[in-house]
């Protein structure tokens, strides 16, 4: 880790969003005004179910800080169990992740609806806190730079 002072430092971290839920959270807590860290980079999904494990990988390795992913709440996902998949995904791939180096406290796996606005902020707030204290990425120390 290249940083010494983890309280000056801030992540970059690659936000996963369902179109549905997640995204729509993230919406209302922007036009709600909501405050939260201004560390997340969204790709915007059709469902948390559709996201391949290996962009999480992919998003590490080109030097993020930190993943989140965040869907519907189980049992209100708009493609009926898409959540229920990226749970089961979501498990293996921390399992995963220790076998191969990595800390798997760099990948966070949530539930925000489309109305819980607050929770989004509070979510960001707490994954970049966490991903704060673990410091810079690895890799992104390796390739010379932040890429993510």
């Amino acid at each position: 880790m290249s940083q010494t002072n983890t309280a000056d430092f801030t992540p970059t971290i690659v936000a996963f969003l369902c179109n549905w839920c997640s995204y729509a959270g993230a919406d209302l807590a922007g036009t709600g005004r909501q405050q939260y860290p201004p560390s997340i980079r969204v790709v915007r999904v059709p469902c948390s179910g559709r996201i391949n494990p290996i962009y999480i990988l992919k998003a590490l390795v080109d030097g993020a800080d930190g993943v989140m992913v965040s869907g519907c709440h189980p049992g209100d996902c708009h493609y009926l169990a898409g959540n229920y998949y990226a749970r089961r995904r979501f498990t293996v791939l921390k399992k995963l992740l220790t076998v191969a180096g990595v800390n798997p406290d760099r990948v966070h796996f949530t539930w925000v609806s489309a109305s819980e606005g607050a929770r989004f902020a509070q979510v960001v707030t707490d994954v970049t806190d966490k991903v704060r204290a673990l410091g810079e990425s690895e890799y992104k120390s390796r390739r010379g730079g932040e890429r993510a």
